[in-house]
């Protein structure tokens, strides 16, 4: 394909990424307002959440070899058709519970966009060449960030109120749709007598969502030391080890065992964990904080957040076009993980009367960090697996990301709503209060029907808790910089397939034998 063909083929699969990640961030923005006037609670605030990470997540393997089976495209068109439909439902909710349920629907579509786009772009662009097309995305990504929190902002302090925040993406999508369908022409290679591992992925899915239950739980409606804990990490636990068990013999795995044992990729596995449960468990409470914290506008804290989208947009694009001038990919994945530290290093300092210059400098390290690593770990991964495997190897990264973040927002969101409701309790207490007092059965979160004693208590006790969470999430960050030094050094591939490549190195040694012989002779 030539440079025009694949922009405007890029150009349907970007505007489909777009239209999933800003619906996703536009949310984000907007919870603490949506689940307010809900009169949810921390937990489910955490949940909107989780759910639609967890079924993404778990549905992310299967999109993934069945694009290895049939028309990416179809699959591609199929998975925005569903995420459009959770968003309409969602934004139709009465009850908090309505809600983590069309999100969790939801979640089926997203996980498929999200893998389905870069297997889609993996069949069209060699990997040496993809770090020049990864700024693209990079750019996208970044766009979609900084724009859903200021759009959800928008709307949210507009007459619009908060349910357009899921209706907004519905015009864009139909037209990601009709670009994808003029667009976006791959071929398909149909195979005979294949069957897809729906055993495997379902006690995948089962297994982590029963562990993921119990950590939202644990320590708040039970002790860690209880029949219920037993009751779930175990039965959890067991069906996990049945789900590698399944996956090591059925014929076409979900999550294939031999790509995973591979060096570069069982590293990329970790640092993908790493790096999805130190992003979306921290990135996702920074506008609680703005506004629960600190007490700005929806639209402000989405203006807040720029320097972490500008550090992504910035350090994605630069660091694709030097991988792809380069063919070096270890030393942006090493850097960025060390800088994404750093950014949580700082940010664990804060509290809620922290200057807002030292907030900007640590999102901006954090944003530089995930732009120079989430992307190329999936990239180093593509470098390493035959053009059949490309679906099922970029869906296995985007699988672990996504099922780090899924724990990172559950482990990292049960950590603040312990904290905050022990620093409520007491701080009322040593107000001289009952800890019941003035809040009756409103919800936190829903501040403006709190009485001014109380917002004080609420917005303090959010502001330093925040904190402890990104110094959580620095810890987990770490061990990505523990596997990328453990990465090999490699040259990406200029071929679109492995055997390609290897035939072309055979080639060009051949010709240079040549030279050789005719002396010899």
């Amino acid at each position: 394909m030539s440079h025009r063909q694949i922009l405007e083929a890029l150009s349907g699969l970007l505007l489909a990424l777009f239209v999933a990640m800003s619906s996703a961030t536009i949310v984000s923005t907007a919870l603490p307002t949506i689940i307010g006037s809900l009169n949810g609670t921390q937990n489910q605030y955490t949940w909107v959440v989780t759910a639609t990470l967890l079924t993404s997540t778990a549905t992310t393997p299967i999109w993934g070899k069945l694009s290895d089976l049939y028309s990416k495209k179809l699959l591609v068109q199929l998975s925005i058709i569903i995420y459009v439909a959770g968003s309409i439902v969602a934004g139709f909710s009465q009850t908090a519970g309505e809600l983590i349920a069309a999100r969790a629907f939801q979640g089926i579509g997203l996980g498929g966009v999200q893998a389905l786009v870069q297997v889609a772009i993996a069949a069209m662009i060699a990997p040496r060449e993809r770090g020049r097309y990864n700024g693209y995305l990079g750019g996208v990504l970044a766009l979609a960030t900084v724009g859903g929190p200021l759009l959800g902002g928008v709307i949210v302090d507009s007459p619009l109120g908060w349910r357009w925040c899921f209706f907004a993406g519905a015009p864009v999508a139909v037209l990601a749709l009709i670009v994808l369908q003029r667009t976006l022409h791959l071929p398909v290679f149909k195979r005979d007598n294949v069957k897809i591992d729906y055993v495997g992925a379902s006690l995948i899915a089962l297994g982590v969502s029963v562990i993921l239950i119990w950590i939202s739980f644990v320590d708040s409606s039970f002790a860690w030391i209880s029949w219920q804990t037993f009751a779930m990490v175990i039965p959890g636990i067991l069906i996990l080890v049945a789900a590698v068990w399944v996956e090591s013999r059925v014929a076409e795995p979900v999550v294939p065992l031999p790509i995973v044992k591979q060096r570069n990729t069982a590293l990329a596995i970790v640092a993908s964990l790493a790096v999805g449960m130190a992003m979306f468990g921290g990135s996702v409470f920074l506008g609680q904080y703005f506004q629960i914290g600190r007490g700005y506008s929806p639209t402000e804290a989405g203006l807040l957040t720029i320097p972490l989208m500008g550090g992504l947009l910035v350090s994605s694009t630069v660091s694709g076009r030097m991988i792809t001038k380069t063919g070096k990919i270890k030393p942006y994945i090493l850097a960025g993980t060390a800088i994404l530290v750093a950014g949580f290093a700082m940010l664990a300092f804060m509290d809620h009367e922290t200057p807002l210059w030292f907030l900007w400098t640590g999102m901006l390290l954090v944003g530089i960090g995930v732009g120079m690593s989430m992307q190329n770990l999936v990239l180093a991964v593509q470098n390493s697996v035959s053009l059949k495997d490309i679906g099922a190897a970029s869906s296995t990264i985007a699988f672990f990301r996504s099922l780090g973040g899924t724990i990172g927002v559950s482990v990292l969101g049960a950590v603040l709503a312990h904290r905050v409701t022990d620093s409520i309790t007491s701080q009322l207490a040593a107000s001289g209060a009952p800890a019941g007092s003035g809040g009756g059965s409103i919800s936190a979160l829903n501040l403006s029907s709190l009485p001014d004693s109380l917002q004080h208590i609420v917005r303090a006790a959010y502001g330093d808790a925040t904190g402890h969470i990104f110094m959580i999430s620095a810890f987990i960050a770490v061990i990505g910089v523990v596997a990328s030094l453990f990465f090999k050094n490699i040259t990406l591939r200029t071929s679109l397939d492995m055997t390609k490549a290897a035939s072309e190195t055979r080639s060009a040694e051949d010709e240079a034998t040549i030279p050789a012989e005719a002396v010899t002779r």
